[in-house]
């Protein structure tokens, strides 16, 4: 995985997830204008009982508690709570589901951006801690995007309105108590930054969880192979035990954090209670004001209590966005110029122009190559392994950039062109095939999606997989596993050998596609790519010499660049590194019949 970034601070986070609530602005308008009724309900009650209890100290106010007067506060405050209770429905419901929306823009942006990552984001990070990002992390935004805004208002509301309202009835009981909030908000502060780490740990080690059962189910015919069930389970015991303590970790803090504030909620009440009774002896304070000032002080504490509880959301929530953001931030290492345009109408020839090419702080892979390839010819490249056959290639679809020099398309640098035109003329058939969990028919369809049923049939008659799909159960509707584990490897070559035939691409890159395979299986491959080929302007890489020898050109790179070039004739009557190469593969599989 990549390392972990500087953690950011609170308000930048806000700062850039509030542009996303702009969609939604006027149900947050609205299910804020709720939680202030709901707020204004609750403050109302000590008010009431206030009144209610002043009323009945003297006997002037006795005789003013009539049944009707009674009646209509009863009716009064019942329509208030009908209110608050239609508020409160509108705040779980249509604020719920606007979260649930505002979770799912931010994961179609993330996926979005996921696309365009180049190749060594992916060779940097595991997969599993992306899934726990687009998954898990955002349900945590979900809760805190409704929440945040509600729980924010309702304590400002409640703390400014119960000011007001009791520092009007006894100025110094009210300072009193409000002087024990900024102690609280102290340890809030300090448990706010234990929580975000606590979070921020545990939603790595979940990725790490998931990477790492990801990676051992994948291979696990590899581990049945070797017997290895116990090393996996306790690769994923070390994993799973590590995430328990770091959730320990966290909820230590969080009983630290509510011991903490059950003790100021203490003092508070211990101060309502002694100081509001010397004042009622004083008779600075009457016995109604008092009252108020219990059920103001449980509103209050209730509303801390509220807070507290918030806190673990709100800092999961913060955690979540965090890492969000961390992947919105991966830069977009290929991208297209301003003003790109499509590529039309190829003819196939491509140039390498000086090109030099190294991984990050590598020392160069390729050395400043200058080679022409005309339309139509056919060239393979053979050689060491990291030698950087596959390399070349990848830059042609631009999967990487060249360091230096430039790569051009019928005399036009590949750059001048959007990715999207320039990989939609470019076919990749490669040793590691890749199918997706679905149909036969859904696999093929992605060399061209959109394209008919009848020419996706046609492209599996010429890439020869029409026989073993005609006798599978299903035919093209038979599916085909995750990673098309239900298919032989030259099933599924041949499969991905039909997807570019559907393609139909000008230019081809054959990667070691036969490498794997049985020699029956390889065989009928072969069959297919020579078919594929005609023409096309192909490149093909090969560690199999013996099924290179018809093309027109044959590179031989090593750590130096191009040591030979020549046809496969003209190589063996050189007699140097190829010929040595290609003697010592045909007597290793015992065959010398070609070896002139």
């Amino acid at each position: 995985m990549q390392q972990e970034k500087r953690t950011m601070s609170t308000a930048t986070l806000l700062r850039r997830f509030l542009p996303y609530y702009k969609k939604y602005w006027k149900t947050v308008v609205f299910d804020l204008c709720c939680a202030a009724l709901t707020t204004v309900a609750e403050l109302i009650l000590p008010m009431i009982v206030r009144a209610i209890t002043g009323a009945a100290m003297t006997e002037e106010g006795i005789a003013s508690l009539t049944t009707g007067y009674v009646v209509r506060i009863g009716v009064i405050y019942m329509i208030i709570r009908v209110i608050d209770a239609l508020a409160n429905y509108y705040m779980q419901s249509v604020g719920h589901i606007m979260g649930s929306k505002l979770e799912t823009d931010m994961r179609t942006d993330i996926f979005h951006h996921l696309q365009q990552l180049s190749f060594s984001y992916y060779s940097s990070t595991k997969v599993g801690q992306i899934m726990s990002r687009i998954t898990s992390d955002l349900f945590e935004v979900t809760e805190f995007s409704h929440h945040c805004p509600e729980e924010f208002l309702i304590a400002f509301v409640k703390m400014v309105a119960s000011f007001v309202l009791l520092i009007r009835m006894n100025v110094p009981l009210t300072l009193m108590m409000f002087a024990v909030l900024p102690f609280m908000a102290y340890f809030a502060a300090v448990y706010s930054r234990k929580f975000r780490s606590a979070f921020k740990e545990r939603n790595r080690q979940v990725g790490e969880i998931n990477a790492q059962i990801e990676d051992s189910l994948l291979g696990i015919r590899v581990v049945k192979s070797f017997a290895n069930e116990g090393v996996e389970e306790e690769k994923f015991d070390e994993g799973n035990q590590r995430y328990l303590h770091i959730k320990e970790v966290s909820y230590r803090y969080m009983a630290e954090f509510g011991t903490s504030t059950r003790i100021f909620e203490g003092i508070m009440y211990i101060l309502v209670v002694v100081a509001g009774g010397i004042f009622i002896h004083n008779r600075t304070l009457t016995a109604s004001d008092f009252t108020a000032y219990l059920l103001f002080a449980n509103i209050l504490l209730n509303s801390i209590r509220r807070i507290v509880d918030y806190a673990e959301q709100f800092q999961r929530g913060m955690t979540g966005i965090e890492r969000f953001f961390e992947i919105m931030d991966a830069p977009e290492e290929i991208r297209d110029l301003p003003g790109a345009r499509e590529l039309k109408d190829v003819k196939g020839e491509v140039t390498f122009d000086n090109v030099a090419f190294h991984y990050g702080e590598d020392s160069d892979v390729l050395h400043h190559l200058s080679l022409k390839v005309a339309p139509g010819q056919s060239v393979a490249l053979v050689g060491p392994s990291g030698s950087g056959k596959t390399t070349l290639c990848n830059l042609i679809p631009r999967f990487y950039d060249v360091t230096e020099g430039r790569i051009l398309i019928d005399g036009e640098d590949i750059k001048s062109f959007t990715q999207k035109s320039l990989r939609q003329s470019i076919g990749m058939v490669q040793q590691d095939v890749y199918l997706f969990a679905g149909t036969v028919m859904d696999n093929i369809l992605y060399g061209k999606p959109g394209a008919t049923r009848e020419k996706a049939e046609a492209a599996a008659r010429m890439a020869g997989a029409d026989g073993f799909i005609s006798q599978l159960p299903q035919g093209y509707d038979t599916y085909v596993g995750e990673r098309g584990v239900r298919l032989s490897g030259g099933q599924k070559q041949r499969i991905s050998i039909a997807r570019v035939f559907l393609k139909n691409p000008p230019i081809l890159i054959l990667d070691e596609a036969t490498s794997a395979l049985d020699n029956e299986s390889e065989h009928l491959v072969q069959a297919s790519l020579e078919k594929l080929a005609k023409g096309r302007t192909v490149f093909t890489i090969a560690h199999r010499l013996t099924t290179i020898r018809g093309a027109d050109v044959i590179w031989v790179l090593t750590e130096n660049g191009i040591e030979e070039m020549g046809s496969h004739k003209e190589l063996m009557a050189r007699g140097g590194l190829y010929a040595r190469m290609y003697q010592m593969y045909t007597t290793d599989n015992g065959d010398l019949s070609e070896s002139a």
